[in-house]
């Protein structure tokens, strides 16, 4: 497949364009990057002539529009079956799939306080009561991903998934606000740290020249 075009957000606070990102370079097919920086005068206009829905990413794939960062990813998916970006087992995929979208449509209370900011470093803000009980909620979520469906590998199901890519964004935000994280925690939030297309996508976004935060 060829001719994939991601429109994304400014990489040091998009966390839903680095979703699909970390997706399309684990898969390794080449794709081009328009990038439009949010929170300009003219952000909504360019990134309208891009997307329907008036906000990135979006992925062009020829004549074909697809927005939405779980949908890319599903997306990816069905038309690089080689990458197994979802788990092979059927329950293992669907306890994948719910996580993912847990986190596509829930934790507001962290999205809010503890925005992904890849420019600063603040430890101790944004730890509101709703907050903290998002943290709370999160790191059982990875707890038990990791002890039930871990064994095969680092990540939250084993090898690399679409539920990584969706709490890749938590694992920056994290260390950014310097939450604590018990050893189970620790380790899979290291294991994220340390992939090649997440540092890359860290260099990119601290050399970017917009501060919004």
């Amino acid at each position: 497949m060829a001719d994939l075009t991601l429109v994304i957000g400014n990489k040091a606070y998009s966390s839903w364009s680095l979703r699909p990102w970390l997706a399309l370079k684990h898969i390794g097919v080449p794709f081009a990057e328009v990038l439009v920086p949010l929170r300009q005068p003219d952000s909504r206009a360019r990134i309208l002539a891009h997307s329907p829905s008036g906000k990135v990413p979006l992925l062009r794939h020829g004549e074909r529009a697809i927005w939405d960062s779980l949908a890319i990813c599903e997306y990816l998916a069905e038309s690089f079956p080689d990458a197994r970006l979802w788990p092979d087992d059927a329950y293992t995929r669907a306890v994948a799939r719910s996580v993912s979208a847990e986190m596509h449509s829930g934790f507001v209370s962290l999205r809010t306080t503890m925005p992904m900011d890849l420019k600063r470093n603040a430890p101790g803000e944004g730890r509101s009561e709703e907050t903290l009980a998002d943290i709370a909620r999160i790191a059982a979520i990875w707890r038990d991903a990791r002890e039930r469906f871990g064994a095969d590998g680092p990540y939250l199901f084993g090898r690399f998934s679409i539920a990584d890519c969706l709490y890749a964004p938590v694992v920056t935000r994290f260390e950014t606000y310097g939450v604590e994280l018990d050893e189970v925690g620790r380790a899979y939030a290291d294991a994220i740290l340390a992939l090649p297309a997440l540092r890359a996508w860290t260099e990119a976004a601290r050399a970017e020249p917009w501060v919004l935060f």
